[in-house]
């Protein structure tokens, strides 16, 4: 199976819409990912994930599977007391980096400043997502892989955000969160592409293939900032 994780196009987040940029880039998305077999299109339900994968589903003749578990995460502080960088994912994790902190420990979620933030309830609501759709393409988590079943031979597209995307990633690959957000960043439309064998009885590790390919869009605008 092959997996294509979209991140959304340049959002008004005030509204949750696309900007006319973002309308643009959602477009040059879809012919991007025109010929990549996709059978199947899901996406987080906030309006800037959706109208995203509207472009790609309108071309395929496909309809939208919506997926509230992949709804973009939050940051803020559990005990109100203010945080680094506001919190923010990739800030903190690059202001810490600039400390010499390491994130490549399994229990990040309990250490400071970490467990004082509401990013890890919605990285562990993002993975028990991730396992129960992927449990219907055909992948049953054990451990910290999936066991493949039968007819596992398709491809689907993810639309959906930086941090939700992030945090379904770390979750795949069993990498700790605070360090996919030092070490990735995903662009405006962005496409990364992760396939699992097919091997029906046995259990695969997930694989990366690409990682935020933006190429369709880099005449669109220089304006690809991290955002959420």
């Amino acid at each position: 199976m092959k997996i294509y994780f979209v991140r959304h196009g340049h959002p008004n987040y005030r509204e949750d819409c696309l900007t006319p940029l973002g309308h643009k880039q959602a477009a040059a998305a879809a012919e991007r990912l025109r010929d990549c077999g996709i059978g199947q299109i899901f996406a987080s339900t906030k309006g800037r994930a959706m109208e995203t994968a509207g472009y790609t589903a309108r071309m395929l003749g496909l309809d939208i599977v919506p997926c509230d578990f992949m709804r973009e995460i939050h940051w803020g502080s559990l005990d109100g007391e203010p945080f680094p960088a506001g919190g923010h994912p990739w800030d903190l994790a690059d202001l810490l980096a600039a400390e010499g902190t390491v994130f490549a420990h399994p229990d990040w979620a309990e250490r400071d400043p970490f467990c004082r933030s509401q990013m890890v309830a919605c990285c562990e609501t993002v993975a028990a997502g991730v396992d129960a759709w992927l449990g219907t393409l055909g992948y049953i988590r054990e451990g910290a892989y999936y066991r493949a079943g039968e007819n596992t031979d398709r491809t689907v597209a993810m639309f959906s955000h930086a941090g939700s995307g992030s945090a379904a990633l770390a979750h795949l690959f069993n990498l700790p969160f605070p360090q996919v957000c030092a070490s990735f960043s995903f662009d405006f439309t962005s496409v990364t592409l992760v396939s699992l064998p097919d091997e029906p009885g046995r259990l695969v590790a997930p694989k990366f293939q690409l990682v935020n390919d933006a190429a369709h869009i880099a005449r669109l605008s220089t304006e690809n900032i991290i955002g959420n």
